[in-house]
C-alpha cells in the first residue's frame, strides 16, 4: 500500500492508488499470442460477432450513423429493449425505464457513482468478477463480500442470514450476480423474492448482474428478479449485448431502473461518455430483432462444452466441481492447491493451458481456477487432454 509521501507525489486519489490489478492479467498478459498456449483464462466466447450483426454495423457507418446521440440511447434501441425485456419477463417494461450504456462494466461503474457516497458499503456475493467490487473502491466506499458455499451435493448456496448480517447503516445496495461468474450458480425464484423483500424493508438496493441470463441450461433465460419486481422497487439490473449475442468488443448494455433514476442516469452518462456509440446501437437493435436463433444455438454448443469439461475434469479423484447451472465458465477446487495464482501460472508452464485464478475473484475464490469453456470444442479437448494428467 502506497505511502502518503507516495499519494503526494503523484496526486492522485488514495482510493484509485489502492486500487489492484487483474489478477487474471497477471497470468494472461506476458503470455497473450503465444501459440504454445490454449487461452481459457478471459471469460468471452471464442467465436466472432454473428455477420448479420455486422452488416447492420456497416449499413449504420454508410448510413452515417456516427454523430451524438441521446444521453440514454437512440429511442430505437430503447423501443427494441423495451419490447425485448417485456416479452423475456412476461410482463410490460416501458422505455422509461431503460437506459443504454457503453457495456455491463460501464452500467457498473454508473450504478457505483449513483448509490455510494465516501465511506458507503455494497454488500457483494463472491465469488465475483473482481470489477464489481473495484467500482465500489472507486467512489470511496467498501465492498464487503460475503460467500457462497457448496453443500454436500457441490452446488454453490446462497447463506441469506450471513448476507444480513453484513449490512448496517451505511449499506446501500446489495450486488447479486446471478448467473454468476466465475461459479455458473443461479439463484432461484424463492431466493430473490425473500433478498427483495428484506431489502425493500431496509431500504437498501438490489443491484442485480444479469448478464448471463440467457446462458442458462434449463430453459430460455435463469430467473430474474424483473419477472417479479414492481416498477417502483429498489432494484437496478445490469444487462449487456456481450455475451447473449457475441459481443463483447462492441461495448454495449442496458440498465433496468424505477423510473426516477432515468434522469440520473442520463446524466452520468453524460459526464462518462455522453452517449452510447450511436452506429453500434443500431448493430443491436438488429441483434435483439434477429438474434434468436443464434443465442439458442450458442447455448446448445454451451450445453455439450459443458458436459464434456465436467464428465472429464470431475471424474478426476483430485478434483471438486459441481455442473454450472448457466454461463460458460468450470470453477473447480485441486486437493492440496493453496496458492491459486501461482497454480495457474504453474498449469501455463507445463501443460500450456491458461485458466483464471480463483483468488482474483476475491477471497472466496482462493482454492479454486476457472476455465471458460466457450471455445471450439476440438480446442476445449485439446486443453483438457493437456490438464488432466496435470490434476491427476
Amino acid at each position: 500500500m502506497p505511502d502518503q509521501k507516495t499519494q503526494n507525489a503523484h496526486n492522485v486519489r488514495l482510493a484509485i492508488e489502492n486500487l489492484e490489478g487483474s489478477l487474471i492479467r497477471e497470468v494472461a498478459e506476458s503470455n497473450i499470442g503465444r501459440e504454445d498456449v490454449i487461452p481459457l483464462w478471459f471469460g468471452e466466447p471464442s467465436s466472432a460477432t454473428p455477420k448479420f450483426i455486422k452488416k447492420a454495423a456497416i449499413s449504420s457507418l454508410n448510413d452515417d450513423q456516427v454523430f451524438y446521440a441521446q444521453n440514454r440511447g437512440i429511442p430505437q434501441l430503447r423501443e427494441t429493449l423495451a419490447d425485448y425485456v417485456s416479452r423475456l419477463h412476461n410482463k410490460p417494461i416501458g422505455i422509461d425505464t431503460l437506459t443504454v450504456t457503453a457495456s455491463g462494466m460501464n452500467a457498473i461503474m454508473l450504478v457505483s457513482q449513483a448509490l455510494i457516497n465516501q465511506n458507503d458499503n455494497m454488500v457483494v456475493v463472491g465469488p465475483v468478477w473482481p470489477n464489481c467490487c473495484q467500482t465500489i473502491q472507486v467512489m470511496g466506499g467498501e465492498a464487503r463480500q460475503v460467500a457462497l458455499h457448496p453443500d454436500n451435493n457441490g452446488r454453490w448456496q446462497l447463506d441469506m442470514d450471513e448476507l444480513f448480517s453484513l449490512c448496517d447503516a451505511k449499506t446501500r445496495a446489495i450486488f447479486i450476480n446471478s448467473p454468476g461468474n466465475p461459479t455458473g450458480w443461479v439463484m432461484n425464484e424463492s431466493e430473490q423474492r425473500s433478498l427483495l423483500s428484506e431489502c425493500k424493508r431496509r431500504g437498501i438496493y438490489v443491484v442485480a448482474d444479469e448478464v448471463y441470463i440467457r446462458l442458462f441450461y434449463d430453459g430460455k433465460k435463469a430467473p430474474s428478479f424483473l419477472d417479479f419486481s414492481e416498477i417502483y422497487d429498489p432494484l437496478i439490473v445490469i444487462n449487456s449485448f456481450s455475451k447473449s449475442w457475441s459481443m463483447t468488443g462492441w461495448r454495449l448494455g442496458w440498465l433496468t431502473h424505477p423510473p426516477e433514476l432515468g434522469d440520473v442516469f442520463s446524466k452520468l452518462n453524460e459526464f462518462n461518455i455522453a452517449s452510447p456509440t450511436t452506429f453500434v446501437q443500431h448493430a443491436g437493435i438488429v441483434a435483439i430483432r434477429e438474434g434468436e436463433k443464434f443465442i439458442t444455438q450458442m447455448v446448445e454448443d454451451y450445453r455439450h462444452n459443458r458436459d464434456l469439461v465436467f464428465q472429464r475434469l470431475a471424474a478426476l479423484p483430485k478434483v471438486k466441481m459441481s455442473r454450472p447451472e448457466a454461463a460458460f465458465y468450470a470453477f473447480f477446487s485441486i486437493d492440496g492447491m493453496t496458492d491459486s495464482l501461482e497454480y495457474a501460472k504453474h498449469l501455463i508452464d507445463t501443460t500450456g493451458v491458461g485458466l483464471a485464478p480463483g483468488l482474483a475473484f476475491g477471497p472466496a475464490g482462493e482454492g479454486w481456477l476457472r476455465l471458460c469453456f466457450a471455445a471450439n470444442q476440438d480446442i476445449l479437448s485439446q486443453a483438457l487432454d493437456r490438464l488432466e494428467p496435470a490434476l491427476s
